[in-house]
């Protein structure tokens, strides 16, 4: 089992959340929470506050990417086998419509094969707090080998 799976279990959400933007303190620029967490899953909310607004008062791009990588990236790491390491490679992102509330990144894997070493794509969706889309994010991360 991943050792991040194993604190997360461990710390419950908010002591993850806090853990996690120790480990990669760049996450903390969006204030992350986990939601829920498991093997090919999860779910992790960022709030609407003006550290993380464009110029247009709305949520910034690059912080629904963060988002995006969050969720994709921790759910990877806690689904692929112990004899494995991941890295992201690259992202696509398409955003849908003004984010103007609370986001929830939701990182779905369910239907990817862990077990085989390899580039794999992960969906993300970020939604606001009435349920809409308001973007749309592909994680590529690649899995291989430990050395």
């Amino acid at each position: 089992m991943s050792q991040l799976f194993d604190l997360y279990q461990k710390f419950g959400n908010a002591a993850f959340s806090k853990k996690i933007c120790e480990i990669v303190p760049y996450f903390a620029t969006i204030d992350p929470q986990f939601v829920s967490l498991q093997p090919g899953y999860s779910e992790v909310t960022m709030p609407n506050t003006t550290k993380v607004h464009n110029h247009l008062g709305t949520v910034h791009a690059i912080a629904m990417c963060n988002l995006a990588e969050i969720a994709a990236g921790i759910m990877a790491d806690v689904s692929i086998p112990e004899t494995c390491r991941w890295i992201p490679i690259g992202m696509n992102v398409r955003y849908l419509a003004k984010a103007t509330t609370d986001l929830r990144g939701i990182a779905d894997g369910r239907e990817i094969d862990w077990e085989i070493i390899g580039d794999k794509d992960i969906p993300v969706s970020i939604i606001d707090r009435d349920g809409v889309e308001v973007c749309s994010a592909t994680v590529i991360v690649k899995v291989s080998l430990k050395k």
